[in-house]
């Protein structure tokens, strides 16, 4: 099996391919080969059971779609984006990458010859639009109040009815704000979350942009790779005409993680948080979605953490080597 992961070099491209790496199979099927294309050169997993080979490219120039699928991989997983805050904040890129390089993408598979793969197509919970329902259940509509939102509303439509007309197999995810994200600050909107966790965890201190009672909805990079592995292997013919789906995830507020990171970090920690209020951040994150009913993902097999305790305790795990600075 081939896999292209647009995006590779990103957060959530890395650890797939790393998984993919430790697994060395994807629904059943031996990986032979993985191509992670992004702007940058991404790193090769260690270990790797499969050929791997990174493109440097930028998705949404015309022709460069056409150069990725000319190999025929069989599945594709779309990470390739420019984040909420970079997008509100640059209108014309955010429109041409989370845009136009997914319509590339999409029209140079329905112009190969006989070729249908499985396309995952990450989303986000952006594309719901104020004012909400206390959960926000499966059949709310998408009325996004942000550039960000409105590329990934777009995109999933064009990833239904491509996939209605039989070009290829779409699985859309609406993906969480996917915290703790490793690594340093990036220019999310919502990079707060994880930056009041990540920080603080390393002995350093980290700026608090909003108020202590904004609600969200989480889930782990460890959760995001499960999202991705069973998008790429599940039957989609239990998914119907509405291929996009909200994720599992969990809904707290800042004042809810603050205080799960006291309990299983202490006090010390929690003071290297600082308040700060940034009028740009919390203006887009109070358009924000808070809280999800994701039933239809949850009875096709999606599944994510339980509590914030959860998704503190992964990152512990997974990037702190299961310590952290006291």
């Amino acid at each position: 099996m081939h896999i292209l992961v647009l995006g590779g070099a990103g957060m959530v491209g890395r650890k797939f391919i790393e998984r993919l790496a430790r697994d060395g199979q994807l629904g059943g099927k031996p990986v032979r080969r993985v191509t992670a294309q992004d702007v940058v050169v991404a790193s090769p997993p260690p270990a790797a059971p499969f050929d791997f080979e990174a493109v440097v490219s930028d998705l949404s120039i015309q022709g460069e779609a056409e150069k990725l699928i000319a190999t025929r991989p069989e599945v594709i997983v779309h990470l390739a984006a420019v984040v909420s805050g970079e997008a509100e904040a640059d209108f014309d890129k955010g429109y041409r990458i989370n845009l136009d390089g997914t319509r590339y993408l999409f029209e140079a598979i329905r112009h190969a010859e006989a070729y249908k793969p499985r396309v995952v197509f990450t989303s986000s919970v952006a594309v719901f639009g104020a004012p909400f329902h206390e959960k926000i259940e499966d059949e709310f509509f998408t009325t996004p109040l942000t550039s960000y939102g409105t590329q990934k509303a777009i995109g999933e439509l064009l990833l239904c009815d491509y996939s209605r007309r039989g070009f290829f197999d779409g699985v859309g995810i609406r993906l969480p704000t996917i915290c703790v994200r490793p690594g340093k600050p990036n220019k999310a909107a919502s990079g707060f979350f994880s930056n009041i966790i990540r920080e603080p965890l390393n002995g350093e201190e980290a700026v608090l942009p909003v108020s202590d009672q904004v609600r969200h909805w989480h889930a782990s990079p460890r959760s995001a790779v499960g999202f991705l592995i069973h998008a790429a292997t599940m039957d989609t013919a239990a998914i119907g005409p509405r291929r996009a789906l909200t994720m599992p995830g969990y809904s707290c507020t800042v004042a809810e993680q603050i205080e799960t990171l006291r309990k299983v970090a202490g006090e010390n920690v929690v003071k290297r948080i600082r308040r700060e209020t940034d009028p740009v951040i919390d203006g887009i994150v109070a358009g924000w979605p808070r809280n999800f009913d994701p039933q239809r993902a949850l009875a096709l097999g999606f599944r994510a953490e339980a509590n914030f305790e959860e998704i503190i305790r992964v990152h512990i795990e997974d990037e702190l080597h299961g310590t952290f600075v006291k």
